[in-house]
């Protein structure tokens, strides 16, 4: 996988490491790769789908992707576990009709990682990271915040990290949270990276313009 500037800016995003992040949080947010990869570092990680829909794109995401505001997009939201322990919320989402060409893949993973689909592919590009503190009225926080085991003050506190895949000129937003059950079952650990996940870029510094 190669790695393009298309920096998946909105407003609230930030692509450097703000100071508040603790260095656990910096490595996390920021950690290139497969994250599936990391975790498996820390346990045994299972995936489950929340919900597999389409929906009109809100404005937050429709600029990250570069798409319109309202255009239809296939949405899949998961949470990982690790040892059991509900640890990372995740929420991809592509223009719907990607979901039938590009990114037709994305529709037939069932409990597998999209890492499955996207770290074998020399076609596949992948911005910088953005990362912010979740709010409402982002489509993310909203998934987060209806889970049974994050209360409405912990979802507000929360950061998250999102970056867009392009394929054939088709964007997949792609944006990942750390629960606080996470800190406390090995987030504080930071695992070293694997020589094949070094080939992603972090977005702590970002990679050069293509042009």
């Amino acid at each position: 996988m190669t790695v393009s500037y298309q920096a998946p800016l909105a407003a609230g995003w930030l692509t450097h490491a703000p100071a508040i992040l603790t260095p656990e949080q910096r490595h996390w947010l920021f950690r290139p790769g497969a994250l599936t990869a990391g975790l498996r570092q820390l346990g045994q990680v299972r995936l489950r789908v929340v919900g597999e829909y389409a929906e009109g794109a809100a404005p937050d995401e429709a600029r990250a992707m570069h798409i319109a505001p309202g255009a239809p997009v296939w949405v899949r939201e998961v949470l990982m576990s690790v040892d059991g322990v509900d640890s990372v919320p995740a929420r991809s989402l592509t223009p719907l009709t990607a979901s039938h060409g590009s990114w037709q893949g994305m529709r037939r993973l069932l409990t597998r990682p999209l890492a499955d689909m996207l770290y074998h592919d020399r076609s596949v590009t992948r911005s910088p990271f953005a990362c912010r503190r979740l709010a409402s009225p982002l489509p993310f926080y909203r998934m987060i915040a209806a889970l049974p085991s994050v209360s409405a003050a912990e979802a507000r506190a929360l950061w998250a990290r999102r970056s867009v895949f392009w394929r054939h000129g088709q964007p997949l937003l792609v944006a990942e949270c750390f629960l606080p059950a996470f800190w406390d079952h090995g987030g504080r650990t930071l695992p070293p990276l694997k020589p094949h996940d070094r080939r992603a870029s972090s977005a702590a510094q970002p990679a050069s313009p293509r042009r």
